[in-house]
């Protein structure tokens, strides 16, 4: 039975080979890394789905900032990466950490955003199209940025997202309740 767990509940060496497994070794250059560049994971968004002790998945959120072009500076929770083993896909084990971090957002009042497929992401909120005018630092395609926002919030069609070190080193309050 998979039950989730702090990302302590294993070892970062153990995280690092799944990520490999799930991803490849080159990973480290894709733009998602270059998003969150210097910040650290936000710990009660992210967790390892452990099967009677076996690794079968990890979920990892950072703290990012999208920077507006009229100067106004919006926090959100970049998700990501999701990876699931590779003899543990298709058996909802990706599905199941991203419920649960969609329930923790809701609870949180946060926003978030991912890179990714949107057919995929779309049941757990994240939408196409309102974040496709963002600027990254790297690559990507505009239809695979994704946006899961709170209800009423509203965000610009463009700005840069980068990283959000401040809220990296003193956490996130909306969290700590």
């Amino acid at each position: 039975m998979i039950e989730l767990h702090p990302h302590s509940a294993t070892t970062p060496d153990a995280i690092e080979a799944l990520l490999d497994a799930a991803f490849g070794a080159d990973r480290h250059g894709r733009t998602a890394y270059k998003v969150r560049a210097g910040t650290a994971p936000l710990e009660e968004l992210s967790f390892v789905a452990l099967d009677d002790g076996f690794l079968a998945g990890s979920l990892q959120s950072w703290p990012v900032q999208l920077a507006a072009e009229d100067g106004e500076t919006l926090p959100l929770a970049m998700i990501g990466p999701v990876a699931v083993s590779p003899d543990r896909q298709s058996q909802g084990v990706g599905r199941h950490m991203l419920r649960v971090v969609a329930q923790r957002l809701d609870l949180a009042g946060l926003s978030a955003m991912l890179i990714g497929d949107a057919d995929y992401y779309d049941p757990f909120g994240f939408l196409s199209g309102p974040a496709s005018g963002w600027t990254l630092p790297g690559p990507v395609e505009p239809h695979r940025i994704l946006l899961r926002a709170i209800p009423g919030s509203a965000w610009p069609a463009t700005g840069t997202l980068g990283p959000d070190a401040l809220r990296s080193r003193e956490g996130m309050p909306s969290l700590q309740a």
